[in-house]
């Protein structure tokens, strides 16, 4: 820290700028345009690789002789689980290797492990050797997650910094949507998952005809011969294409000037920063000069370990509520939504093939809301757009819940087939789930909370917790709705969810702080004060 408080010292104002007058730019010019393009390929595939499990589960289903892993319903749970494991293992170990070897050459390692991990999940001969590789994913995933949005924060002007960085969240929304795209286009080219009968004991299906997997699959002693549950292979192996792209995209990008001038690098932060900067627009030895000033600042400021954070009463306070914030955005159930909806939608009465198709329409329903949810944080108080989303999404999953219990389970047969069920009843389903998928991602609010709350001491280790603490319990829903479905059925599964999202509206008003209108140093001595 000497070293670095020492160096810091020699950089005046006059100093920084004779070196800018001296330094070329480090390359060619880079608009933030195409920065922005390149970095979000990571984004993208954060979004495709949790979206496009949705339509891969039903053929991974169908028998090894038809294509498919002969998976179980808890092993259905696992396969989205160990992706956020994974994730959030990878936002831990990713934002430190980003803060030591730098953003770009982060990103260059991501592109490489969501190839390795794409490629090793399409070639899985087994459904362990899948759960390894959805770990692999994971992991680049939650390196996406920690790396991307810093480095794009980073590279921006101050003028636009706030839409670069919304590109980022758009990115990942449509990264699902481009995983829901692809996987209706092969599951209406290639059917639903079917599989050719070898043999059936019950005499029903005579030997070599094709069947839904759906009617063959509580079949007692049932062999087949083949099948499309190949389909799945194609759908993870897409992911392979964005990954390439992004390897050699962001070789051709320059390393964040911030991350440069971090570890007191200035010359290459002052090369890095005129590739992106436009001359007579931007004032590069002014921007220069503050990020030596906030290194100065930094290095003054003690850091705050775990210990010390739980063990002082209002940054204990101020934990519990990110880690609550963290809990709360996945007990909304919304990756029930994006990992299972074609689960959702055939339990509602839709065949497996227009499930896979109409996931499309929830994923465009996603992006609407996500757009949508930057002018209501924009526009109204942090607390009030929570409150928002908590109480739409506690009235949408009661709907859903009455919809399965009134029109849908009772006309259930054993086999899970739906027999005589109101014309109107899959329906309506989808439609409410497309709004409960609205109300979650226009009223998502929980990230730029996680980036108010924390005071400049513990920010990094209290978010490092708090995000963690989401990812885990992704995790958890990830792995027991499918359970759930089986198990309760629809109408107690969403009663369920709605409860916990009761919990959470009680949490917006009667704990989470405001945090629109103060400033970060105005907020943490306000919170000091109020918690201590």
């Amino acid at each position: 820290m000497s070293e670095n408080t020492a160096s810091v010292g020699t950089y005046t104002p006059t100093k920084i700028k004779e070196l800018v007058a001296e330094i070329p730019a480090s390359g060619k010019k880079r608009s933030l345009g195409a920065i922005a393009a390149v970095a979000t390929l990571g984004s993208l595939l954060f979004g495709y690789d949790t979206g496009v499990i949705a339509g891969a589960l039903p053929y991974m289903y169908l028998p090894t002789e038809a294509g498919g892993l002969a998976l179980k319903t808890w092993e259905e749970g696992l396969v989205g689980a160990l992706l956020c494991i994974g994730a959030a293992v990878g936002a831990s170990v990713g934002g430190r290797l980003s803060d030591k070897y730098g953003r770009r050459h982060n990103i260059i390692m991501l592109a490489i492990i969501f190839f390795i991990g794409a490629i090793g999940c399409t070639l899985s001969l087994n459904v362990w050797m899948l759960f390894a590789f959805r770990v692999v994913l994971g992991f680049a995933v939650g390196g996406a997650s920690a790396t991307v949005p810093v480095f794009l924060s980073e590279t921006a002007p101050k003028r636009i910094r706030g839409i670069l960085v919304a590109v980022d969240q758009f990115m990942i929304v449509g990264g699902q949507l481009l995983a829901y795209s692809m996987n209706a286009v092969l599951a209406q080219y290639h059917g639903g998952p079917e599989a050719i009968v070898s043999n059936d004991p019950s005499g029903t299906y005579a030997s070599g005809s094709t069947q839904v997997w759906d009617v063959l699959q509580n079949i007692v002693g049932l062999t087949v011969s083949g099948g499309n549950g190949m389909t799945w292979r194609y759908m993870l192996v897409l992911a392979s294409i964005p990954a390439i792209a992004l390897f050699f995209g962001i070789r051709a990008m320059p390393e964040s000037a911030r991350w440069y001038a971090s570890h007191m690098r200035i010359p290459e932060a002052i090369g890095a920063l005129k590739r992106v900067r436009e001359d007579g627009k931007d004032d590069v030895a002014h921007e220069i000069d503050e990020m030596v000033e906030v290194h100065r600042a930094e290095a003054k400021q003690e850091r705050w370990n775990f210990s010390q954070i739980w063990s002082t009463k209002w940054t204990r306070r101020l934990l519990l509520i990110g880690m609550g914030l963290g809990i709360a955005d996945q007990l909304t159930g919304i990756n029930t939504a994006m990992y299972y909806m074609p689960k959702v939608l055939h339990a509602a009465g839709f065949s497996m093939t227009d499930s896979i198709s109409l996931n499309v329409v929830s994923g465009a329903v996603s992006l609407i809301g996500s757009g949508v949810g930057f002018w209501l944080i924009a526009k109204f108080a942090r607390r009030h757009v929570g409150i928002y989303q908590s109480a739409m999404i506690v009235f949408f999953l009661t709907s859903l819940a009455a919809v399965f219990f009134f029109f849908i389970q009772p006309h259930q047969q054993s086999d899970g087939t739906i027999v005589g069920a109101p014309s109107f009843a899959p329906m309506l389903v989808l439609i409410l789930v497309c709004l409960f998928v609205f109300a979650k991602q226009s009223g998502t609010v929980n990230w730029v909370l996680f980036s108010e709350i924390f005071p400049m001491k513990i920010r990094g280790t209290a978010l490092g917790i708090a995000v963690g603490t989401l990812w885990i319990v992704n995790a958890i829903v990830a792995w027991v709705f499918p359970m759930m479905m089986k198990g309760f059925g629809g109408a107690l599964t969403y009663i369920i969810f709605a409860a916990f999202n009761v919990c959470t509206l009680f949490f917006y008003l009667k704990i989470v702080p405001e945090t629109k209108y103060h400033s970060l140093e105005e907020l943490e001595l306000k919170f000091q004060k109020d918690y201590s």
